[in-house]
């Protein structure tokens, strides 16, 4: 088939572009800049350049294909474009900057994904939407069938997953991959690695509390696989979770940090973590866990690749502390 992506040279995208090559099929990626086209060509790929913001490309590269999956999204101010960026920095108060951008990167998306709908219309074409698994309800093992919760850290991403169910809805052949906030290898450690830069900074491995939170993981190459089962066999409407590690709990990750880079691990009580984080804090103070069982039935999907610990040792003690 041929498929287009995007988000193609991300640490996931680029991990779906080679599975789906691997595969046999033929790919198209979306690219930001002419930097990131030789590496997408030199594993067969073919290059778009354009931003998810250039919806004429969208909808011309999605008519074109048999498949469509959607990685992309603005994790960075640097990837919107300057009339978003000074929308963001310049439309209201400093101390809301944060806010605005992440009303800023999901309106983006949300015009993507409604995009695509348009192109692809009712031709059975696959959608595959990537989606975080920090939107689903804090607190209990989020399940294939909840939908997402506007209240939880991640739910202003829910109306990106509700513009997908609208699609399925008009008759588009639409499925969502939530992914925890760690999709690792040992170079790339989602955000245990944003977790690491504040521990070297402050000499400490702090968790929020007791650190009896759960987070979820998996390794990258595992979500790239059940990106292309969710493309190849997925149902219209269906969601899939790519947990290979359903809950660990943060203070386990916390206790690695520490012992790996010599530091102590402090608990910190809620009212310390805002400034000992920063804008990471609600993420870090998450209960997130989440199950795949009915992913792992539905698509014969089984994690292979290697846990979040043993990457994590492995880019602390293989690559110096």
């Amino acid at each position: 088939m041929r498929i287009f992506i995007t988000g193609a040279t991300g640490v996931l995208g680029f991990a779906v572009v080679r599975e789906l090559i691997a595969a046999g099929h033929a790919v198209t990626g979306l690219v930001r800049s002419a930097h990131a086209v030789a590496p997408l060509e030199a594993v067969g790929a073919r290059a778009c350049r354009g931003t998810i913001e250039d919806t004429d490309i969208l909808r011309q590269e999605a008519a074109l294909a048999d498949g469509v999956i959607h990685t992309a999204f603005f994790h960075a101010l640097s990837h919107a474009s300057l009339g978003i960026r000074a929308r963001i920095l310049f439309g209201g108060p400093p101390v809301r900057i944060v806010e605005r951008f992440a009303a800023a990167a999901v309106a983006v998306d949300q015009r993507a994904i409604e995009t695509f709908g348009e192109a692809l219309g009712a031709r059975k074409v696959s959608l595959v939407i990537a989606f975080p698994t920090m939107a689903m309800a804090a607190g209990r093992h989020a399940l294939e069938t909840d939908d997402a919760d506007r209240a939880a850290v991640g739910g202003a991403r829910a109306r990106s997953e509700q513009a997908a169910v609208d699609l399925v809805r008009a008759g588009v052949n639409a499925s969502i991959v939530r992914l925890p906030p760690t999709v690792h290898d040992e170079t790339k450690l989602g955000l245990v690695t944003r977790l690491i830069e504040i521990a070297r900074k402050k000499r400490m491995s702090a968790c929020p509390g007791d650190g009896f939170n759960r987070w979820a993981a998996v390794h990258r190459l595992d979500a790239s696989r059940l990106f292309r089962l969710a493309l190849e066999n997925g149902e219209p409407g269906d969601r899939y979770h790519g947990a290979a590690e359903e809950g660990m709990p943060f203070r386990d990750i916390a206790n690695a940090i520490g012992r790996y880079l010599d530091v102590p691990v402090v608990p910190l009580p809620a009212k310390d973590c805002a400034r000992h984080f920063g804008w990471l804090a609600p993420f870090v103070a998450a209960d997130n866990p989440v199950s795949s069982q009915m992913t792992r039935e539905r698509l014969g999907w089984t994690p292979q690749h290697p846990s979040l610990m043993n990457d994590l040792a492995a880019a602390l003690r293989d690559r110096g502390r």
